[in-house]
């Protein structure tokens, strides 16, 4: 049975034939009664899975991991510093997932 409002009425339904029957006050403390919140697009959170995010990203076989020296690595560019200094470029093995940093 699932409480439904009607009016100022409330109501257990049984959600399998439909059957209802009007609630009483300690049938409704028995059940959690909420508000069911839509969101618009802009509000919506995307999640992108890690393998999906890294497929996009370029690979270099000019570095090698600090952790378990594997020669190869996804990298990308980030300005993390004033616009007139250059940005860091950050690594993430391919073998291993360990992520580091290079300033220039």
């Amino acid at each position: 049975m699932k409480p439904v409002r009607k009016g100022d009425t409330y109501y257990l339904v049984c959600t399998r034939c439909g059957y209802r029957v009007k609630a009483t006050e300690k049938d409704l403390k028995l059940y959690r009664i909420s508000v069911k919140i839509e969101h618009s697009n802009k509000e919506k959170t995307v999640v992108v899975d890690e393998e999906e995010r890294l497929r996009g990203l370029p690979i270099t076989r000019e570095v090698t991991c600090p952790k378990c020296g594997y020669h190869e690595a996804y990298y990308w560019i980030v300005q993390t510093r004033a616009a007139d200094e250059p940005p860091t470029r950050f690594y993430k093995c391919r073998r291993c997932g360990y992520v580091w940093r290079e300033y220039e």
